[in-house]
């Protein structure tokens, strides 16, 4: 009995590939259910109160007001700087009323007022540049082409966005990985036992020979 407990006794490599292998399996559960309570509910509600439609541009214009934003300019150094507002107005396939397009659903819950909030330069007159920019390539480039738009009945059902922030590719790369993880923690383990039981048995079998 006790040549037999000793015979499945780890050794030391074997005892640490167990050991990373029940490793990468917690991580892996962690990571899964991490993501799920952070990704996937939210991902969830957007489906559930969303969809997509076809969109074409009525009217691009510059309000008069100003939005503040901040810019940094070192390690703890944080300033002020303000940008002029856009505003896209589009008519899309499941409605005739008008509807204020953002970029995202980030960009509209920071400013519901505008269409594009621009990377935040010290210089009022870049952020004024690259708003103007943006003006022109949504009345030149894009004009009357219709293109795809989503909408979120829970947030604001009146404006629509022109990417989701839980996108497809994104929610695969997020949960694919960690299943990997967990996969190849569980693998580990198995071929640790496998090689260990293979290795007994072997062991038991040379000294039957032997006797």
């Amino acid at each position: 009995m006790a040549r037999s407990r000793a015979a499945y006794e780890y050794t030391e490599a074997e005892d640490k590939s167990m050991r990373l292998g029940f490793l990468l399996i917690a991580a892996g559960l962690l990571s899964l259910l991490g993501l799920g309570c952070c990704w996937l509910r939210p991902a969830l509600q957007e489906r559930g109160g969303g969809g997509s439609a076809n969109c074409t541009v009525l009217a691009v214009r510059q309000l008069g007001e100003r939005f503040a934003c901040t810019f940094s300019c070192g390690a703890a150094c944080r300033g002020t700087a303000r940008y002029p507002c856009l505003q896209v107005l589009v008519r899309t396939s499941r409605s005739s009323a008008p509807a204020l397009l953002h970029e995202d659903e980030r960009q509209l819950r920071t400013n519901p007022k505008c269409s594009y909030i621009p990377p935040c330069a010290r210089d009022d007159q870049e952020n004024s540049e690259n708003v103007t920019y943006k003006q022109k390539y949504w009345k030149e480039k894009v004009g009357s082409q219709p293109f795809t738009c989503y909408f979120n009945q829970h947030l604001r059902p009146d404006d629509v966005m022109l990417k989701r922030t839980h996108d497809e590719t994104v929610l695969l790369h997020c949960f694919l990985w960690p299943v990997v993880t967990f996969l190849v923690g569980v693998l580990i383990v198995v071929l640790t036992i496998c090689a260990k039981s293979l290795a007994v048995r072997a062991e038991a079998i040379k000294k039957k020979k032997h006797l």
